[in-house]
């Protein structure tokens, strides 16, 4: 329904927005919605950085939890009752 703006279409919402909001104006609404964008840019790449390191701190417990408790499982010994050591 809404595919690529053209070229036409760009001059038109252009035209639009001088007209309304006139030549003053528009160049401070250009510069907020510019600060905006780089605002919003700069926010979603920290996100992406800090889920990024959630998921290495996470990655790096598991392997040495499991590391850990491969080597500090404890020994059974398993004491035979004087019936079984005879079947021995």
């Amino acid at each position: 329904m809404f595919g690529k703006i053209g070229l036409q279409e760009l001059i038109l919402i252009l035209a639009l927005a001088l007209i309304i909001f006139g030549p003053r104006k528009l160049p401070e609404i250009g510069r907020s919605i510019g600060q905006g964008l780089r605002e919003f840019k700069r926010a979603t790449t920290e996100m992406q950085k800090s889920v990024s390191l959630d998921e290495t701190e996470k990655e790096e417990d598991s392997t040495q939890s499991s590391a850990a408790r491969a080597e500090n499982r404890p020994v059974v010994e398993v004491e035979k009752t004087e019936g079984e050591a005879e079947q021995a």
